[in-house]
């Protein structure tokens, strides 16, 4: 065999190899949702900082990481890939109230941590507003039985209603399946 053929062999080999170790790699992250909703009640302070808890959100990160064929000895990161906030009620409402607002997760034996914020929300925002997010790995969080957040915000505008907000999060798992 000719030099130059030892090369094509080889740069094909090694393309074979980095793709499927690609494709891989892509059935080892899959995403979980949790969803909570928070209520901020009318006649809230304006320009005072104010904090809400949603209740405990069940992780049932055993059997979620079951159904995708691997264990919390496995998980490899955890990222929170999307927090957005859509207002329920009312039906008609929008963010223009909110100034600002950081929301931090928590669960038993972890410190709280700031996972996701809008510094300075729009003030032409409609009932939808996609939040910034953390890149920290929060997998030990996850594996956890339960988490909590909790929304700390500022409005700028006085609330006559009740605002019932959902919180939609999609954190992106990287595990190894089965050991892979």
């Amino acid at each position: 065999m000719t030099q130059k053929i030892k090369y094509i062999i080889l740069g094909v080999l090694i393309f074979f190899s980095q793709t499927s170790c690609e494709k891989i790699n892509q059935l080892t992250v899959f995403d979980l949702d949790y969803n909570t909703q928070i209520t901020i009640e009318s006649l809230v302070g304006i320009n005072l900082p104010f904090n809400l808890a949603t209740p405990a959100i069940e992780t049932n990160s055993e059997s979620n990481f079951e159904i995708n064929d691997t264990r919390k000895d496995l998980i490899e990161e955890v990222i929170l890939k999307e927090l957005s906030l859509q207002i329920s009620i009312p039906t008609d409402g929008d963010f223009t109230f909110l100034e600002s607002i950081n929301i931090y997760i928590s669960s038993e034996n972890l410190e709280e941590k700031l996972i996701a914020w809008n510094g300075s929300v729009d003030p032409e925002t409609g009932d939808f507003l996609e939040l910034e997010t953390s890149t920290d790995d929060l997998q030990e969080y996850i594996k956890t039985d339960q988490i909590a957040l909790r929304v700390n915000v500022i409005t700028d505008k006085l609330l006559l209603t009740d605002y019932t907000i959902d919180i939609n999060s999609v954190f992106r798992i990287d595990a190894r399946i089965l050991g892979i």
